[in-house]
C-alpha cells in the first residue's frame, strides 16, 4: 500500500511536549508543509518566543533561534535586515506577542518587515499557569480572575488582526483556526500565503491562528473544540482582514 501521508521534513522525528489536545502539534505540521512545498527549508530561519513553543527550536528542521520573551518581532527584523535573502517567520503566543511584546509587533508591522508572524490565540497564558491574557474573553475564567474577566477593571480582550490591519507597512493579517478538517485547510493556505509574499519581498505578514488550551481551561479536547467555536469565533471572527495585494492575484 503506498504512503501518503508522512511527517514534513522540516519537522524533527521527535515527540513534542505540548499537553494533550492542544492544536500546537498541528500549527507546526502546516508551518512545516508550507516550508517543504515551497523549497526553502534550508534557508529558513524560525524565532520561538517564551511560551508554551519556547522549545519549539527541537521540533523544526531549519534554523532556529531563541528570543528573549515578547522580542522575536525585533529580532527576526535583525535577521532579515542582516540576512535580506533568508525567509524568516516568528512562531508566537498570545502572552508573548500581544502583551510584552506589543511594542515590538506594532513597530515592525507599521515599518513593513518582510517577515511572517503566526501568532497562536489561544486567550490565555498557557506555560506559566493559565492567567489572563491580553487576548481572555470577556467574563472569561482564569487564574487570575476566578470570577471572569471584568472589563471596567482589566479593558477589552485585544484583536490583533484588525488593530494591525490598519496600518500601512502590512501585506497580509488574517485570522484562522485548525478546529476542523476545513478550517485546517484553510490555515495551511493562510500560512503558505504569507510565506509566499515575504518570498515575493512584498512585506510584513501575520497569521493569528485561533488555538485551544484545555489544561488551563479545565475542559476536554472535544469541549475545548465546542468552547473556540461558541465564543472565541464570535469574539474574534475569522477571515482576512487586510490583503494589500489581493487585487493582483497573489497566490
Amino acid at each position: 500500500m503506498a504512503t501518503i501521508f508522512t511527517r514534513p521534513k522540516s519537522i524533527a522525528d521527535v515527540p513534542f511536549s505540548y499537553c494533550p489536545g492542544c492544536t500546537h502539534g498541528i500549527i507546526h505540521r502546516l508551518v512545516a508543509e508550507s516550508i517543504d512545498e515551497l523549497g526553502i527549508e534550508g534557508n529558513t530561519v524560525g524565532v520561538c518566543p517564551v511560551g508554551c513553543a519556547v522549545m519549539a527550536y527541537d521540533y523544526f528542521n531549519c534554523d532556529m533561534i531563541q528570543s528573549p520573551h515578547g522580542r522575536a518581532q525585533a529580532l527576526a527584523t535583525g535577521i532579515k535586515r542582516a540576512i535580506p535573502e533568508s525567509v524568516v517567520f516568528t512562531y508566537q503566543g498570545d502572552g508573548d506577542l500581544a502583551a510584552i511584546g506589543t511594542a515590538e509587533t506594532v513597530h515592525a508591522a507599521t515599518r513593513g518587515e518582510n517577515i511572517t508572524v503566526i501568532f497562536v490565540n489561544n486567550a490565555i497564558y498557557g506555560m506559566t499557569g493559565g492567567q489572563m491574557a491580553p487576548t481572555s474573553l470577556s467574563g472569561q475564567v482564569t487564574q487570575t480572575t476566578p470570577y471572569g474577566r471584568d472589563t471596567a477593571i482589566a479593558g477589552h480582550p485585544v484583536r490583533v488582526c484588525e488593530m494591525l490591519a490598519t496600518l500601512e507597512g502590512v501585506a497580509l493579517a488574517q485570522r484562522v483556526t485548525v478546529e476542523s478538517l476545513r478550517t485546517v485547510t484553510a490555515a495551511k493556505q493562510a500560512i503558505k500565503k504569507a510565506f509566499t509574499y515575504q518570498l515575493e519581498g512584498k512585506g510584513y505578514s501575520i497569521i493569528e491562528v485561533l488555538s485551544i488550551c484545555p489544561t488551563n481551561w479545565g475542559l476536554s479536547t472535544e469541549k475545548s473544540l465546542q468552547w473556540l467555536r461558541d465564543n472565541m469565533i464570535p469574539y474574534y471572527p475569522l477571515g482576512v482582514f487586510k490583503d494589500k495585494y489581493a487585487k493582483e492575484g497573489a497566490k
